[in-house]
């Protein structure tokens, strides 16, 4: 294993632990999530970044030897904080980084909660191509236009007591309308943290991921759903 670059300090928003001393095809991002409001930096293994490494670390397993560069999104404040929008813009800072480091490479987002709010945000980027976005934080009058040719999945647990997943289905529809290809999948049992059908949400994400990267096919169902835009169409039941 290559030694993690992007260390704290160095003001990166790009954390990996790949050299990328290779060629690189594709690469997916990863976004750990936050809260509402909060400017302090995120501590070193904060919780919200160690509930999302098992995920890193399974898309690394099952992309390896596939040039396909794998990094997080380092936050420089643990939350939102309003028109701010810090964690969004750290992730346009991550991307354009990313750009410089691998070229322009097409790139899957994966975020959750705060994480998937910041990926939806940044999926305006013209290097990506596709979002997953488990559980994600998206509040009433979010901007779609930017998802126009977009494939968004929306992963959410009916057991959610943080983020609505009503909220997640009604902004796959509104994408839908702007052009972007969505679908959307409750995950029985499922709640915010995932720890809940833990292995089912992994390996759901890799699936997910591989699929989008063209890897592996995606799920049958999936892809059916991203083939045809159908953002209005009741989520799949996981």
């Amino acid at each position: 294993m290559v030694q993690e670059t992007g260390v704290r300090g160095t003001g990166s928003a790009l954390m990996t632990r790949d050299a990328a001393a290779r060629t690189v095809t594709a690469a997916v991002l990863v976004l750990h999530g936050g809260c509402e409001e909060g400017l302090g930096a995120p501590r070193r293994g904060n919780l919200a970044g160690a509930r999302m490494r098992p995920f890193t670390w399974a898309i690394e397993r099952a992309t390896a030897g596939d040039g396909v560069f794998v990094g997080e999104v380092r936050y420089r404040h643990r939350g939102w904080n309003g028109d701010r929008e810090d964690a969004a813009l750290d992730a346009r800072r991550a991307l354009d980084e990313l750009v410089q480091r691998v070229g322009e490479v097409p790139v899957v987002l994966v975020g959750h909660s705060m994480g998937g709010r910041a990926a939806l945000r940044a999926a305006g980027h013209p290097r990506v191509r596709s979002v997953v976005a488990l559980a994600p934080w998206c509040p009433e009058g979010e901007p779609v236009a930017h998802l126009d040719g977009r494939r968004l999945v929306l992963v959410h647990g009916d057991r959610d007591r943080t983020t609505d997943p009503h909220d997640s289905w009604r902004f796959a529809a509104r994408a839908a309308e702007a052009g972007a290809r969505p679908c959307t999948v409750t995950m029985r049992g499922g709640d915010h943290p995932m720890l809940r059908r833990a292995g089912d949400w992994h390996r759901l994400t890799v699936s997910l991921v591989t699929g989008l990267l063209g890897t592996e096919p995606l799920p049958p169902r999936v892809a059916d759903r991203l083939s045809g835009g159908t953002g209005n169409a009741d989520p799949l039941e996981w």
